[in-house]
């Protein structure tokens, strides 16, 4: 039996009252390791010491601050390919993606390291004479920070660092199901000189830890980033406290591509944003809104493409997708395959579970044809590597396709035509709309979230994380008259 990894509780690292065990879903002979749940008890403890761990947190001068995000951001950065290899271990992303992820991650922290040395705050003169006002901000207090597995590294970091930044504590329960990464990035928190019990992993399942987590009045805010089920409960239990609450959550992406698009193109887009970290991506291409005069080109050479993606091990050279996470998600997804083909959608390809030289979560890249936007697999998040083509007639009939939604994260156009193009940027229902790019792919220094069902309070990354981390203090000033 592997050593146990152990939750970082009030500034020591303690075992907890249970472990789980982490295999690859690549190949599930590799034990990743065994990790500690926390028990209730020592949630209640970590909170209390983060309490006390925030106030000296917020003494220190800006410069301080700035010298310790730095440092997260460059060891990231500087082993990202170490990392980035766990982190593909574990959850099955391709080799590729798992080191892009941890360099991103390290340049989240890098980024706010910065902003460290950027917190302005205005003034301005009241209505009354002689009185002067300052506004600032400061930081919210103690921060939960839940979240997902599908990126495990860069979405904990584009909470943590802005939290810290912004001078809050940081509680953090990790997706159980890829503990390895959680561990790592906290090792390497945990180094840094920041105050004991400051930063805490609190590993645990979301039923027990997780629930007790963010119904705990000690707790000043939580970021959440999963289902939308989850996110209203969450909700739910934070409104009993007033605790404020970001939450991103579901989608149903959509690329449309017009008859004027550039065809390889589009269907690079299209194969990229549908099946890149196998489909698991909050900002999937999970709707393919495709105008009729290209429609069955398009279809021709996106299925030839998705049937010539090479699935394997998430390690191994020229592998383009992986395996799913785990034989939960693996028994959905296959479970959405019958669910089309039942409501009338055509499966052109993929869609199946498949066997490898290593026992794993494999499944091939699915494409469904001659769909409808009634149809529940264009309803609902599938989080798999599947894709559904819906045939429209015009421009205008594909920007009422991609708003038909109730989710509104990412959508885009593959289009030559500026016009279009510019109508479509600004008629899109959604956060993020990219144009001649893939759906999915953000930048770190502007905003990201969604509307409808896919996000519930301010935005995240670039300065938008201020509104969330910080709040406003309004200082009224009367100096008198000199002497």
């Amino acid at each position: 039996m592997s050593d146990v990894k152990l939750n970082l509780i009030a500034g020591e690292w303690l075992a907890g009252e249970a472990e789980i065990e982490n295999r690859n879903p690549s190949d599930l002979s590799d034990l990743v390791g065994m990790f500690a749940q926390a028990s209730a008890d020592q949630l209640d403890a970590t909170l209390h010491q983060a309490r006390r761990a925030q106030a000296e947190w917020a003494t220190y001068g800006m410069e301080r601050k700035q010298a310790v995000l730095m440092a997260i951001g460059t060891e990231l950065m500087a082993r990202a390919e170490e990392l980035g290899t766990l982190l593909s271990r574990e959850e099955g992303k391709p080799l590729a993606e798992g080191k892009g992820e941890v360099y991103r991650a390290g340049q989240f922290f890098t980024y706010y390291a910065a902003e460290c040395l950027r917190q302005l705050g205005e003034n301005a003169d009241s209505v009354r004479p002689g009185v002067e006002i300052d506004v600032r901000r400061e930081a919210v207090g103690v921060v939960a920070v839940i979240s997902p597995w599908n990126f495990p590294t860069a979405t904990a970091s584009w909470k943590i660092a802005p939290a810290l930044c912004y001078g809050n504590a940081v509680v953090w329960k990790p997706a159980n199901i890829t503990p390895a990464s959680a561990v790592a990035l906290t090792e390497i928190i945990a180094r840094q000189d920041i105050p004991k019990g400051l930063f805490s992993l609190v590993m645990g399942s979301g039923s027990s830890i997780g629930q007790r987590l963010v119904e705990s009045p000690l707790v000043n805010a939580i970021s959440f980033t999963g289902s939308v089920p989850v996110g209203k409960g969450i909700a739910s239990a934070a409104i009993q406290n007033l605790t404020k609450v970001q939450m991103e959550m579901g989608s149903k992406n959509a690329l449309a591509v017009m008859d004027d698009a550039d065809l390889d193109l589009a269907v690079s887009l299209a194969l990229g944003g549908a099946f890149g970290g196998t489909g698991q991506k909050c900002t999937a291409s999970s709707r393919l809104v495709v105008h009729a005069a290209i429609h069955d080109a398009f279809v021709e050479k996106l299925v030839a493409g998705a049937q010539a993606m090479k699935v394997g091990h998430a390690l191994a050279e020229g592998t383009q997708m992986g395996p799913v996470v785990s034989a939960q998600q693996l028994s959905e997804n296959l479970a959405y395959v019958d669910l089309g083909k039942s409501e009338g959608a055509e499966l052109a390809c993929g869609g199946q579970r498949l066997e490898m030289p290593q026992d794993g979560f494999y499944m091939s890249p699915g494409v469904f044809l001659n769909t409808t936007t009634t149809m529940r697999i264009n309803r609902e998040e599938m989080f798999a590597p599947l894709t559904s083509v819906i045939k429209v007639g015009s421009f205008d009939e594909a920007l009422s396709v991609v708003n038909d939604t109730n989710f509104g994260l990412t959508s885009g156009i593959v289009t030559r035509n500026l016009a279009r193009a510019t109508h479509f940027r600004r008629n899109a229902r959604t956060g993020v709309v990219t144009v001649n790019l893939p759906t999915a792919g953000t930048d770190y220094h502007v905003p990201f979230g969604g509307r409808g069902d896919s996000s519930y309070g301010p935005r995240e990354q670039g300065r938008a994380a201020a509104e969330f981390y910080t709040t406003v203090k309004t200082a009224y000033i009367s100096a008198g008259a000199p002497q």
